[in-house]
C-alpha cells in the first residue's frame, strides 16, 4: 500500500479512525473478490488504505470504483490522486443522502466496501439494505455490533438489529481487527462482516416493514413475556386469542421472551399478523 499524503488530523466529529495496518488492508481488498466488470463502491475511503488496492483490482478487471467521501479535504485529495484514472469516480457527499440507484444503473450488481464511522453503523447498514440492495456488502464495524448481528436466539446480544439484518440476507464474520490497526487507536475492537442479501428477497417490501415494526415493538420490552407485549404494547394491542395464534405461528409459548425467538419465528409472527389474526393495533 502506498503512503498517501496525510490530510490533517482525524476529525472526531466524523468518527475518523484510519486503518494503517497494511496486511489487514490487503486482506480486506482480497475479500472484495473483484471479478471482471464489477462495480465497487467504497464508503469513507479517507486516506486510501483500501482505495489503492481496490483501484488496481478494478483496473485489472475493467470495472468501476466509486468513492464516497464526506470529508472536504480528503475528497479533494482523492480527486487529485485519481483524476487520471477513468475507472475511479470520487463523489464528495454523505452516503446516507445518496441512493445507490443514482450512482449505478444496476444497484443489485454493486459491491460495497468500507471502514465506516462506528457512530453511524446502523443507519449506514440499513440504508444499504434498503431496496434495491447491492449484491454484497463488506464493512468494518465495531466488534460488539458484529456480535449482535451474528447473535443466536437466547443470548443477550440477540435483538432487533439481529432480526432486521438476518431476515434480509446472509451474514458472516470475515476477520477480527485489533485496535492497534488504526490511528487514532479506537477504544474498541473491530470486525469485518460480509452481508449477502437474499436474491431473490424472501420477503416483500410491506412484509419487511411489518417485520421491522414488530421486532422494534417486541424488543422495546425485551424483558417481558411475549404475550404481555402483544397484549399491552400500544402498537400491538392484541386479544388473548390473537396472542395465542401469533405465538403458535412462531412455535413458542406466550410466556417466551423476544430474545428467545429465532429470526424465522419473527417472520412467522409478522405473517400471522398480516393474515388477519391481529385486528387491533397490530402494525400494518
Amino acid at each position: 500500500m502506498s503512503r498517501p499524503r496525510r490530510s490533517g488530523r482525524p476529525k472526531r466529529s466524523l468518527g475518523q479512525n484510519f486503518l494503517v495496518d497494511r496486511s489487514i488492508a490487503a486482506r480486506i481488498v482480497e475479500e472484495t473478490r473483484v471479478e471482471s466488470g464489477d462495480s465497487l463502491l467504497e464508503i469513507g475511503p479517507g486516506r486510501g488504505a483500501l482505495t489503492e488496492g481496490l483501484a488496481r483490482k478494478v483496473v485489472e478487471a475493467e470495472g468501476r470504483l466509486i468513492l464516497v467521501e464526506l470529508d472536504d479535504q480528503m475528497a479533494e485529495e482523492l480527486q487529485r490522486r485519481f483524476e487520471g484514472n477513468s475507472r475511479v469516480e470520487v463523489i464528495h457527499g454523505d452516503i446516507l443522502e445518496l441512493q445507490l440507484a443514482d450512482l449505478v444503473e444496476a444497484p443489485e450488481s454493486l459491491k460495497v466496501v468500507g471502514n465506516i464511522p462506528y457512530n453511524v453503523t446502523s443507519p449506514i447498514l440499513f440504508h444499504l439494505l434498503t431496496r434495491p440492495r447491492p449484491r454484497e456488502i463488506l464493512l468494518m464495524v465495531q466488534r460488539e455490533v458484529a456480535d449482535r448481528i451474528l447473535a443466536s436466539p437466547g443470548t443477550g446480544e440477540f435483538g432487533a438489529l439481529t432480526v432486521g439484518v438476518r431476515t434480509v440476507g446472509h451474514v458472516e464474520r470475515v476477520l477480527n481487527v485489533a485496535p492497534g490497526a488504526f490511528r487514532p487507536r479506537p477504544r474498541v475492537s473491530s470486525t469485518v462482516v460480509r452481508f449477502t442479501p437474499f436474491d431473490p428477497p424472501r420477503l416483500g417490501p410491506e412484509e419487511e416493514l411489518r417485520l421491522r415494526r414488530l421486532s422494534r415493538s417486541l424488543f422495546q420490552w425485551r424483558r417481558k413475556q411475549l404475550g404481555k407485549i402483544l397484549r399491552d404494547h400500544p402498537e400491538l394491542g392484541l386479544s388473548p386469542e390473537e396472542v395465542r395464534r401469533v405465538a403458535r405461528a412462531a412455535g413458542v409459548e406466550s410466556t417466551a421472551r423476544p430474545e428467545t425467538i429465532s429470526p424465522e419465528g419473527f417472520v412467522a409472527m409478522a405473517d400471522a399478523l398480516s393474515s388477519g389474526c391481529g385486528e387491533g393495533g397490530a402494525p400494518d
